[in-house]
């Protein structure tokens, strides 16, 4: 795990990002609020091409928390069954669409706690959607950023909490919005696991990492 690196790094490696991809994207389909928080409840252990390829069609029609229901278990089982863990991504997916529906009028509500008391929705996925969606700069840690983080000294931390910290402390609030888009990204593409992309990352003389490939 790097030290933590110094504010005026940091923002030269965020001024990089921005100006090398000023509004970044996630991978995730999604048409609406609601299609995105079941696109990244099905993505826990499952990657975003995978969930994509379920979704897609699956989004073009049930695009509501009422859509789903009538759909209901069976049927929403049938078409997911191609990612991970699915038997019980449908269960979830399916009560927290009762929960909206009933709790909620059917929308998705914009609060941390309220996502998270939803099935199958914990931090992570509460972050995306308040980021994605409602624009606020809550940071979802996965494994990319995780490891980016730790590697880079941009945000290290023994646990994705203490991750999600360092982020809030140390990024500057310009880059607060897309900074964990940024990371995955980069993480996913450049910094990766086994033999990061060393040559061809843009931040690589402000890296701290030793083991760096040629």
């Amino acid at each position: 795990m790097a030290r933590q690196l110094g504010y005026h790094t940091i923002h030269q490696i965020f001024t990089r990002f921005q100006a090398k991809e000023p509004e970044p994207q996630g991978e995730l389909h999604h048409v609406n609020a609601y299609t995105l928080l079941v696109a990244v409840a099905l993505s826990a252990q499952a990657t975003d091409a995978g969930v994509n390829k379920a979704t897609r069609p699956l989004f073009a029609t049930v695009d509501t928390p009422q859509k789903m229901l009538d759909l209901g278990l069976e049927g929403l089982t049938e078409v997911i069954k191609t990612i991970g863990l699915f038997r019980q991504k449908a269960k979830n997916v399916i009560r927290l669409s009762e929960i909206l529906v009933n709790d909620y009028g059917g929308a998705v509500p914009s609060s941390r706690a309220a996502l998270q008391s939803l099935p199958g929705v914990g931090r992570k996925t509460a972050n995306v959607v308040l980021n994605m969606w409602w624009h606020i700069p809550a940071q979802a840690v996965d494994t990319h950023i995780f490891r980016f983080g730790n590697r880079t000294g941009v945000c290290p931390g023994k646990d994705v909490e203490t991750v999600e910290r360092a982020i809030e402390d140390h990024i500057p609030a310009e880059f607060q919005q897309h900074a964990h888009h940024w990371m995955i990204l980069h993480g996913r593409y450049i910094c990766t696991a086994r033999k990061p992309r060393c040559a061809d990352c843009l931040i690589r003389d402000l890296c701290p990492f030793e083991e760096k490939t040629e």
